[in-house]
């Protein structure tokens, strides 16, 4: 079971790299100051965003946790 184990590794690791985008896109809205309404629609974005992110990255460590019992 070996392979679930390097499988849900790559797994959470997209799911970090997708949080790091959140942490960019955030600081691109910080950058926003002048334009409230687009700092608000950004962050619904983002919000959504960020839960995929961490979503793949709990399922990828789901993963490796059963490989690792199996």
């Amino acid at each position: 079971m070996g392979i679930l184990v390097i499988i849900g590794a790559i797994v959470t690791l997209l799911g970090l790299a997708g949080l790091g985008l959140c942490i960019r896109k955030a600081a691109a809205l910080r950058a926003l100051k002048d334009d409230p309404e687009a700092q608000k629609a950004g962050m619904h974005g983002l919000v959504a965003l960020n839960m995929a992110s961490v979503g793949v990255a709990f399922m990828g460590l789901a993963l490796v946790v059963v490989g690792l019992i199996l």
